[in-house]
């Protein structure tokens, strides 16, 4: 029969074994701050009809010629990068139909699909998708936009990007894929998506800990399980020796067996 946790209070005796603990937030999490700080006096025209929604505008001055779709701001934001953050997908549209180039990076290494994902505008997500933006492009801490879809909890958009060949095993900085994220998150709904989808349930990060342990750690039984269910890995070690068991000691977790 297949080992289960049985979760009860976490051990706060003072002698209970100490344990190095994921640093959850650090440096390779998402910034989750959504949207753009938009100044209009630092905006170029194309820019501000892009950041506006201003379809009439904005195709009055591609007529003109004397923008291109392409061109950046002080912070490297292309037209497109501000109409994917403020959810204007038939700007969106027309950038595209011009040819502008749909993975350029603006200063945080965020591409248009990134920022789309990050402030929940799937319509724009799906155009750019449409036409062949990069779902595994990552920022300054190589987070895909499926790294941030999973540290949103945005199940639809995780679905979505795993349409369009999203790597489900891409690896941020600290080592995390977007499957440990969900885990993390405690979100059961994305973890079983990501499981069914051919996540790898025993992938570690850079100081080897695994789903289990990170599951264990955040008391999130029905997560637990549900990676036992997928022949989750009990044996494998962190970078400290500790295996799942031993962080379920600690947290008080015993084992059935």
């Amino acid at each position: 029969m297949k080992k289960i946790f049985n979760f009860c209070k976490k051990d706060q005796s003072p002698s209970s074994p100490s344990i190095k603990l994921p640093s959850y937030f650090a440096v390779g999490t998402p910034d989750l701050t959504p949207g753009y700080l938009i100044q209009d006096k630092d905006l170029g025209k194309l820019h501000k009809a892009a950041s506006i929604g201003d379809v009439a505008k904005m195709q009055q001055l591609l007529l003109l010629g004397k923008n291109n779709v392409n061109d950046l701001d002080k912070v490297k934001r292309t037209p497109l990068h501000l109409a994917c953050a403020k959810g204007y997908p038939d700007i969106v549209s027309l950038l595209v139909e011009r040819k502008c180039k749909v993975d350029l990076q603006d200063k945080d290494s965020l591409t248009p699909l990134i920022k789309a994902v990050l402030c929940h505008q799937e319509e724009c997500a799906t155009i750019l998708l449409k036409h062949g933006a990069d779902p595994n492009l990552g920022d300054h801490n190589n987070n895909t936009a499926l790294h941030y879809a999973a540290f949103d909890q945005n199940v639809a958009m995780a679905e979505k990007l795993l349409t369009y060949k999203a790597d489900i095993e891409a690896k941020n900085k600290e080592g995390f894929t977007p499957f440990m994220f969900a885990v993390m998150k405690r979100s059961y709904e994305l973890v079983e998506l990501l499981l069914k989808m051919g996540a790898n349930v025993n992938a570690t990060d850079n100081t080897k800990r695994t789903s289990l342990m990170i599951a264990i750690s955040m008391e999130s039984m029905g997560i637990v399980n549900l990676l036992f269910q997928n022949n989750v890995d009990t044996t494998c070690e962190d970078e400290d020796g500790w295996t799942a068991e031993k962080y379920a000691k600690h947290f008080r977790y015993p084992l059935n067996v």
